[in-house]
């Protein structure tokens, strides 16, 4: 780090100290005690990459413009040379865009000084390895070079006498010796050059170490090397030097240059259906984590011994919603990153919905979604990797824990930034690809396009986007800028709530009615009410879903209404209450056949016995082959009694077809409902980052503290010298008492101190309090807090 860069940062306004923390807030997490701190930090090599990754690739080719040309370099010269890699004349985009580029490098301190002299900030060389695909210096290139093979290789290009790679480099950066260079190699040589010139500058032959000199080099590899044309940098590598391939590209740092994002082409779509589209989708996925949660809630899944839920679990899941399993996936990841689901426990532990589902599903469905999509854009878990292997081929489960990617959420925010830029149009996934890639070109790999193609079709399937467009809804979750490293934990309550609101108006009305029909079936026209459709999930069988849902009535269900409580009655009124059409009679005929036999057999505990007015029903039961292993015994002709258990008795009876219904010691019919389960959530807490850097007053507390700092640690004096060498001295005595009279009245006093070596130093305190043998005051030399020994305090004396 430079005097210079610390000096011009402290220079800058607090305006512009706040712009620059509001862009990287890496900086002041935590907060540095100065600006000398603070420079420091920016100049590090992590904080360094951080910034230069948030570059988009115009501004990028600025910076290494910059690092490329060295030496402090005027507006007008940067100007010239970027245009010369555009592909028509520097028009009025082109200084547009290169004063805003040079202007937030600026502010993000990473290009420092006037437009006369504009300079890259320390460290950004270090960390902007081989620039525009340029390879290293000659200086560095050869650094590895003896002297004897730089003296050979300076007098075969002609250059007399000379062992340093100074001299060489010199001699590489005149363009007339290596154009002469360049002339003298054969053709396959310079072809050889031609394809190192724009990058990689690098590359891998046999013998790179061999030494030939000139005269005898006969492979074209030879021939460069021999000339420093390439500069060996290991036993099969050879490196480009910077000055051969500069010249090599007729002095041009890049080949093209694009002021201008690549134009995103696309499907023209109309926003309108589009919203609409993505509000039927975001309605049936907020039910299908209803519906996979209240499954869960009765018949939780096993957590498998290393994490995860089993493939077996997923496909149930997948048959039970109708969907695919990458969609499933995508569910239960949704569920786990909201905290409505988590594992019961770490050994033998099973995946149950926790608390947090029974608040989430008393609220309205636009507030569920709301919920669902903001834990979807800032979760770091990657659904779409379900299926696939890690690097020891162990297969990744859903809820797997090596599932988490750090750079997911951030992919999110950007490819859906990008999306709402090209309002209208739905552009295709190499579209999006390219655009990102020119936005953030030192972040572009294999594992962000596939992220970028996980977002677009999981986007799709939440309801943020309808027909590849950004909804109104979804656009309301995105923050308003995007030049933070990342997404925040939170996506804010109020872009939450203003989804909602926005979805509101678009989801289908909740109807309060079905359609019974003769053969035993109701449907649904579209989405019920939540307690009917949960009435009718306790009284009926979902038999086909779509856009109705056909629900079936049969004895087994009605059975189970009725062991929930349910009364013939009240059933049929439930019925005629919620039908459109009359109740038809053969459903009408299912339910009071079913609860006039419902209940003729009680089942208690003996171990558990079975009563039943009917007593030729019993005789039935007693002949039955299937009742052999209950252990029957008559003890009356209306009571027969069994070793089993009750609850083993009544599922056995059932299973041969009768509807027994148990009671209790007192006789009364037990009501039983299907248990749900429930957990505590163990999601792990996870440090919140955001988009747009931290809040404002944060950003202005930071710079305060910065400021305050940085004046202390300038008005640091050095020890005060007394006359003639002298230091303080006094009696220990009258020491005591001025130091007792300084802090009553809260003044300065002039000290004479021995240190540990025994040195007397002279220093101006301000004392706090005195206790323990010890002083604690605030040291005006050093600008801090410090603790003196009285027994080393020499004297005392006034500060004038």
């Amino acid at each position: 780090m430079s005097t210079e860069f610390t000096e011009w940062l402290r220079s800058q306004s607090d305006d512009r100290l706040r712009a620059l923390v509001s862009v990287r807030p890496e900086l002041i997490t935590p907060v540095p005690a100065h600006l000398e701190g603070l420079a420091g930090r920016a100049c590090s090599p992590s904080a360094v990459g951080r910034a230069l990754d948030r570059l988009d690739r115009f501004t990028l080719a600025v910076m290494e413009t910059l690092v490329v040309l060295g030496a402090p370099v005027p507006y007008r010269s940067l100007r010239a040379q970027l245009a010369r890699a555009l592909p028509g004349t520097a028009g009025p985009a082109f200084q547009s865009a290169l004063k805003e580029a040079v202007e937030r490098l600026r502010t993000m301190a990473l290009v420092y000084g006037p437009d006369r002299a504009l300079a890259p900030a320390p460290g950004v060389r270090e960390v902007l390895d081989g620039p525009a695909g340029l390879g290293p210096p000659a200086e560095e290139a050869f650094r590895h070079h003896s002297a004897e093979r730089l003296a050979e290789l300076v007098q075969d290009i002609g250059g007399g006498d000379g062992d340093t790679r100074e001299a060489l480099a010199a001699l590489l950066g005149d363009p007339e010796i290596v154009g002469r260079l360049v002339e003298e190699v054969s053709p396959q040589a310079r072809s050889a050059l031609n394809e190192l010139a724009w990058g990689p500058a690098s590359g891998r032959v046999p013998n790179a170490r061999r030494e030939v000199r000139a005269a005898g080099a006969q492979s074209p590899i030879e021939q460069l090397l021999s000339r420093a044309l390439l500069a060996a940098t290991g036993e099969e590598t050879v490196v480009l030097p910077r000055e051969v391939a500069l010249f090599l590209r007729d002095g041009r740092i890049h080949r093209d240059l694009s002021p201008l994002p690549p134009a995103t082409g696309g499907t023209e779509r109309d926003q309108r259906l589009a919203d609409r589209t993505a509000a039927g989708q975001a309605f049936t996925f907020t039910r299908a984590v209803e519906e996979l949660c209240e499954r869960w809630s009765v018949d939780p899944p096993g957590v498998l011994r290393g994490g995860g839920l089993a493939v077996r679990d997923l496909k149930r899941v997948a048959t039970l919603l109708d969907l695919p399993e990458w969609v499933a996936g995508l569910i239960i990841e949704v569920c786990y990153a909201a905290g409505l689901v988590a594992a019961s426990g770490a050994v033998d532990g099973e995946w149950m919905p926790t608390p947090g589902y029974d608040g989430w599903r008393v609220k309205a469905t636009e507030d569920r979604w709301a919920m669902l999509a903001g834990a979807w854009l800032t979760m770091d878990r990657v659904p779409g990797v379900i299926g696939e292997r890690d690097e020891r081929d162990r297969l990744l489960n859903a809820l797997h824990p090596d599932l988490r990617r750090a750079a997911a959420a951030e992919v999110r925010a950007t490819t859906l930034a990008m999306l709402a830029s090209t309002p209208g149009v739905a552009p295709t996934l190499d579209a999006v690809r390219a655009r990102l890639a020119w936005e953030q070109p030192r972040r572009r790999g294999g594992q962000r396009d596939q992220l970028v193609e996980f977002t677009l079709r999981e986007a799709e399937q939440i309801g943020v986007t309808g027909l590849g467009l950004l909804s109104g809804h979804g656009r309301a979750l995105l923050p308003e800028t995007l030049d933070g490293p990342g997404v925040s934990g939170d996506p804010g309550g109020g872009r939450v709530a203003s989804a909602a609101r926005l979805l509101l108006p678009l989801l289908p009305e909740p109807l309060d009615h079905v359609l019974l029909q003769a053969d035993l079936t109701a449907v649904a026209p579209g989405p019920l009410t939540g307690d009917l459709r949960r009435w009718l999930a306790l009284a009926a069988e979902v038999e086909s879903t779509g856009g109705a849902t056909v629900y079936r009535f049969d004895e087994r269900s009605i059975r189970r209404a009725l062991d929930a409580g349910q009364g013939a009655e009240e059933m049929l009124a439930m019925l005629e209450r919620h039908s459109t059409t009359p109740v038809p009679q053969p459903l009408s005929y299912l339910v009071t056949d079913v609860a006039r036999r419902h209940g003729r057999m009680r089942v208690g505990t003996a171990s558990a016995y079975v009563r039943c007015d009917d007593s030729s029903l019993l005789d039935e039961v007693m002949a039955d082959k299937r009742a052999i292993p209950l252990r029957l015994r008559r003890l009356a002709p209306t009571v027969i009694a069994s070793k089993s258990s009750r609850p083993t008795l009544v599922d056995s009876l059932r299973a041969m077809g009768y509807a027994p219904a148990a009671e209790s010691l007192d006789g009364d019919v037990i009501i039983t409902q299907l248990d749900v389960h429930r957990t505590e959530s163990t999601l792990a807490a996870r440090a919140p980052v955001t988009f747009g850097g931290p809040e404002a007053d944060v950003v202005a507390a930071a710079v305060r503290a910065v400021r305050a700092g940085d004046a202390a640690h300038q008005a640091r004096r050095a020890p005060v010298a007394a006359p003639g060498g002298q230091v303080p001295r006094s009696p220990a005595t009258s020491t005591i008492v001025a130091l007792r009279e300084a802090i009553r009245q809260g003044s300065q006093v002039w000290i004479g101190y021995l240190d540990s070596q025994g040195n007397a130093t002279s220093r101006i305190l301000e004392p706090a309090r005195m206790e323990g043998g010890y002083l604690t005051a605030y040291d005006e030399t050093r600008a801090a807090v410090h603790r003196f020994a009285l027994h080393r305090i020499t004297g005392i004396a006034d500060i004038a």
